[in-house]
């Protein structure tokens, strides 16, 4: 059976708990750590668990029954842990973002490669079929290439939720809804279509004069033959989160919709019902998914250490993600299109110099240690049915 510690036990955490606890038969908690006196044991005692409590990641690398590390911390420890844990021989999980920076990334890679062990970033979205779909329908070139994508990561967050001692600054969250909530959105998009070649952005912070990150981004991506706009936003109430991808034949997007035009001789559209039928039936024809969200990544990363095989969400997957984030800072603090991909010696590799050059939009002049309430959205299931 798989031991698993738990490092970190804040929001994200239950997500992940919950997930090991559907494997009764394959994994088992053995540990939770957190560096708040008190926090992981009241955990523990929530649900119950037979398990050991730590305040520091470090009190279980030395532990040989321990194979799995699950890294559910805030970001700018992100890396320390996650390296620490490898060079110990553990399997890593880590939630998102991999790291704050491209630098932190690479060194990620570098241990992984250099243990032989296995670490995966989390990316649970990918594990819902409306996305799993999206992803077939788009390979399968039945809408023909892409022309225009809209990726829409809208969510809304109270003035307070910049309170928490580790967010607003960055720091340690190492940016702002950019880098913590469209993350989920820039990874499905990276896995679509793999990165742009030319970025350009522009950040702002319109609703929280109590971080110095932003807390809305808009960008335009330029693809060859093709271009895409990504909003992330913390400010749009509804959390309307969709992807559309603008094909040559038709639209599909998420939640799932399709829509396909053929031109009259005067070159105005006409609807093309065969082609959607032809296109909701190949998506209707998929296979289930079998484990949704955060279950279905840690099942696949079970699967992988049980058989001795891949994970299905790499740290190549992760450090692409950071790449185009990473990117639309760039272009946002320096007013300027950025071309990709980023190279060692530019000053956004690492995380000194991107906190160097980003904006300040205010100064986070409060720190709570907690906010008082576990209850969270993680965002749209875009139509699933569990």
């Amino acid at each position: 059976m798989i031991q698993v510690a738990i490092i970190g036990t804040g929001n994200i955490s239950h997500a992940h708990i919950h997930a090991y606890l559907q494997f009764p038969e394959r994994v088992r908690i053995a540990a939770l750590v957190d560096i708040i006196p008190g926090k992981a044991q009241k955990v523990k005692e929530q649900y119950g668990l037979d398990c050991d409590v730590c305040l520091d990641h470090h009190d279980v690398l030395g532990r040989k029954d321990i194979t799995l590390m699950d890294v559910c911390t805030p970001p700018y420890v992100h890396a320390e842990i996650s390296i620490n844990g490898m060079k110990a021989g553990k399997n890593v999980i880590c939630e998102k973002p991999m790291a704050p920076s491209l630098a932190e990334c690479d060194e990620m890679i570098r241990v992984r490669n250099e243990t032989g062990v296995r670490l995966s970033i989390i990316a649970q979205n990918r594990f819902r079929k409306p996305i799993r779909d999206l992803k077939a329908l788009l390979d399968s070139g039945i809408a023909g290439p892409v022309r225009h994508a809209s990726i829409n990561s809208l969510w809304w967050r109270g003035h307070c939720y910049y309170d928490l001692w580790w967010r607003g600054t960055w720091e340690k969250e190492g940016g702002g809804c950019t880098l913590n909530h469209a993350v989920h959105h820039i990874d499905m998009l990276g896995w679509m279509m793999g990165l742009p070649k030319r970025v350009t952005s522009v950040l702002a912070n319109t609703a929280h004069d109590n971080a110095e990150v932003e807390d809305l981004s808009i960008s335009i991506l330029e693809y060859p033959g093709a271009l895409a706009s990504l909003t992330a936003s913390v400010v749009d109430h509804g959390e309307e989160q969709t992807l559309t991808f603008q094909c040559e034949k038709a639209k599909i997007a998420a939640p799932f919709s399709v829509y396909a035009s053929l031109s009259k001789a005067n070159g105005f559209p006409e609807r093309n019902e065969a082609l959607e039928k032809e296109i909701s039936d190949f998506a209707d024809a998929l296979p289930p998914v079998p484990y949704i969200g955060h279950d279905g990544q840690i099942e696949n990363v079970l699967t992988a250490i049980e058989t001795d095989g891949d994970v299905a969400i790499t740290a190549e997957d992760g450090r692409r993600t950071i790449e185009l984030i990473t990117a639309v800072y760039k272009a946002g603090a320096t007013r300027q299109a950025v071309e990709l991909p980023f190279k060692p010696d530019d000053p956004f590799y690492t995380v000194e110099g991107i906190m160097k050059a980003v904006p300040h939009f205010y100064e986070k002049a409060k720190s709570e240690m907690e906010l008082g309430n576990a209850d969270i959205t993680v965002g749209s299931d875009y139509g699933d049915k569990k």
